[in-house]
């Protein structure tokens, strides 16, 4: 009798990855099923704005939060909570692709809790620096923090891989850079917005919790460095 196994053509997402993608749909499909008057009745038509302003991150609550002392929970939340949040399927589809796409190569080395960990840090990092760079009234929102955290997590192992082989350590980056390229390029030509900010620095974070959360972790990499 044959043990041969059949394998399946494409390899599964991690569950983790599975998770986060079905609640930004679902979250999603609300917002469409409320705007076109299925569920929620005329008011369901503003859930998507409403829920943007109470949920989305204040950068100007924060900052009254810090000259006060006030750190109420509920207004805490928002940290994790904007990431979830977008204008429009199609916002969120971009948002999906870098999440489906990263999050598979980085869910298969890390944990899920550790993935959970590069995501919302990514997610609390970028609204720090939006934060600390702009004063304004514009609500952040949108998970490319989150997901730019997983480009950081993902160029983490390449660099790690490539120090561990003798490679160009430098071209681990280069999809950071294609991006930035690419956000320099449709800023000078249609305006450049607020949130790259918060992007960059989604990137620096999960770039750097890597060292901390990584299989391994820093000691890990300093052990593949010095078999260079």
């Amino acid at each position: 009798m044959s043990s041969y196994r059949e394998e399946s053509p494409v390899n599964p997402l991690p569950p983790v990855v599975i998770a986060l993608a079905v609640f930004l749909v679902g979250i999603e499909l609300v917002f469409f099923a409320g705007s076109r008057g299925l569920i929620g009745g005329p008011q369901a038509a503003g859930w998507r704005i409403l829920m943007i302003e109470e949920w989305g991150f204040r950068e100007t609550l924060f900052t009254w939060m810090v000259e006060n002392g006030q750190y109420p929970p509920r207004e805490l939340a928002r940290f994790f909570t904007y990431p979830f949040l977008h204008l429009s399927f199609t916002h969120l589809l971009f948002v999906l692709v870098f999440l489906l796409a990263l999050g598979k190569m980085v869910g298969e080395v890390f944990s899920p809790l550790a993935f959970l960990v590069v995501y919302f840090g990514a997610s609390i990092g970028g609204a720090l620096a939006y934060w600390l760079v702009w004063d304004t009234p514009v609500v952040l929102f949108g998970g490319f923090p989150a997901v730019y955290g997983l480009i950081g997590a993902y160029t983490f192992l390449l660099w790690t891989n490539l120090a561990a082989t003798g490679g160009n350590q430098l071209s681990a980056f280069r999809i950071i850079a294609f991006l930035m390229a690419l956000q320099l390029i449709f800023g000078l030509l249609f305006g450049a917005g607020l949130t790259w900010v918060s992007e960059i620095a989604g990137f620096v974070a999960g770039f750097g919790l890597s060292f901390l959360v990584s299989p391994g972790g820093w000691s890990n990499v300093l052990a593949k460095l010095r078999k260079r």
